[in-house]
């Protein structure tokens, strides 16, 4: 298996549309030379660097020799600071990794916004919980949004439209493909 490293200059050479062809790939499972769930979040953090973000690369928190969290990346743009967790499954996500990403944002300033990437999406009890954990943030999104923001090239603009849109009305999963104004 490849090492964090590894991963981090086979993406490196990544445009966008090797990142529409990678997404495809993830969408039929068939993810050759990836480890399992690492195309998705190696994917996710590439486009926002092509995007112009600052990115940190997925990493371990350790406190005194443990390992305490494992974060699949950070995202810098903007005034925004995003921790990022990535779920490539077969099924919608549920509640857990929601829960999880809560409780490593209550490790951070209250400023950070949580953003949690599902390939097929959200049960309707992890959107619930992603919108009863104020004061904490976590934007939930879909396959489709990701595929949508890989397309257009959009993927800093989609999440402040999405994170303007949670503000006005407190809503962590608006689907920014539903209008495509950006």
């Amino acid at each position: 298996m490849p090492t964090a490293k590894e991963y981090e200059a086979k993406i490196a050479n990544y445009k966008w549309d090797d990142l529409v062809q990678l997404w495809s790939e993830i969408e039929s499972g068939d993810t050759p030379g990836w480890g399992a769930g690492k195309a998705l979040e190696y994917l996710v953090l590439r486009a926002f660097e092509l995007d112009g973000a600052e990115v940190t690369w997925p990493y371990s928190v350790r406190v005194d020799g443990d390992e305490l969290e494992q974060i699949d990346g950070v995202v810098y743009l903007e005034g925004l600071a995003c921790i990022i967790e990535c779920k490539d499954e077969c099924e919608a996500v549920d509640i857990l990794p929601i829960a999880k990403l809560r409780n490593q944002l209550l490790r951070r300033p209250a400023t950070i916004t949580g953003i949690v990437f599902s390939r097929k999406g959200f049960t309707p009890n992890a959107v619930k919980l992603a919108r009863l954990v104020s004061p904490q943030t976590i934007l939930l999104w879909e396959g489709e949004e990701i595929k949508y923001s890989l397309q257009n090239k959009c993927i800093i603009r989609s999440l402040i439209k999405k994170y303007r849109h949670c503000i006005e009305h407190g809503l962590p999963d608006y689907n920014i493909t539903i209008e495509v104004k950006i």
